[in-house]
């Protein structure tokens, strides 16, 4: 597969980010699920920040290539 010219990588990077959090939550709810009561902070905080920081950069990324697109 080719990558458009000028395509930032905001998109794939917030993607590959918000799947990560994804995997924290599921992660959470299975251990919460099996009886476990205190979880690590990490991942926690893996859930808590992974999952706004791939929203906020998919969608970002998202406006600059609409942007750049309706430009040409």
């Amino acid at each position: 597969m080719q990558a458009r010219a000028g395509v930032t990588k905001l998109v794939p990077v917030g993607v590959a980010l918000f799947g990560i959090g994804l995997l924290a939550v599921v992660a959470i709810f299975v251990l919460f699920a099996t009886g476990r009561t205190e979880l690590p902070v990490w991942l926690n905080a893996t859930a808590g920040l992974c999952l706004p920081v791939g929203l906020a950069l998919g969608v970002i990324g998202v406006i600059r290539d609409a942007r750049r697109a309706r430009r040409r």
